[in-house]
């Protein structure tokens, strides 16, 4: 097993603003499958990474633009179905109105991908149908923006909440064992008990 990893840059939007951003895409699998975690911004480069490799599904941790902006063009070039939480379809209906995802992702629903289990483990908070991908195998949680190197993802934006946030993280990932990587929706990785070690701090900050 494997984890590829492509920076893509490109806009983030929503609620009227735009932010330029550098986006982490996970390839998970092996010389012959893969799963990819998130599509943002650059399908070329996304499947240029991927080779000629078959890629198994397209897996969204959730609808904001910049990780689904390039979801409908990697299927095209893959044959890839693509996956999202079904309470985030609102916010791919705003980038994607003419092509709706080929899957609903469901909590603790299990993806395969060369032998290796990536669980879905349904974190709202950032976005109603935020997810994480937990890789038990590897050791592994791929985040997407729920858990960052330095806390939790962002709040205060349309349908998003802090305090459901902190419940998703405290509730679902903290419970993981403290050495997992956490290979995060942007910026650097981290484990899970460098960030369990700052979650009172969090709350206190409020954010």
């Amino acid at each position: 097993m494997s984890i590829d990893h492509v920076v893509t840059s490109g806009v983030f939007s929503l609620d009227g603003q735009d932010f330029d951003v550098d986006n982490n895409v996970w390839i998970v699998g092996d010389e012959r499958e893969v799963v990819v975690v998130d599509a943002a911004h650059d399908a070329a480069a996304i499947a240029s990474r991927v080779g000629d490799r078959r890629v198994t599904a397209i897996v969204l941790t959730h609808g904001h633009n910049d990780h689904i902006n390039a979801a409908a063009e990697l299927a095209r070039l893959t044959g890839a179905p693509i996956h999202l939480h079904p309470q985030d379809r609102m916010l791919w209906d705003a980038v994607h109105p003419d092509r709706a995802p080929d899957a609903e992702l469901a909590d603790d629903q299990v993806i395969t991908v060369a032998g290796t289990d990536l669980r879905v483990v349904h974190t709202p908070g950032h976005a109603p149908g935020a997810v994480c991908l937990y890789a038990p195998e590897l050791d592994v949680l791929f985040s997407g923006d729920t858990l960052f190197k330095g806390g939790p993802g962002a709040t205060g934006r349309s349908f998003s909440s802090f305090p459901v946030i902190l419940d998703s993280i405290k509730g679902r990932l903290l419970a993981l064992p403290d050495g997992t990587r956490v290979l995060t929706g942007h910026g650097d990785e981290t484990t899970i008990g460098a960030e369990a070690a700052d979650y009172d701090a969090w709350v206190a900050r409020g954010h």
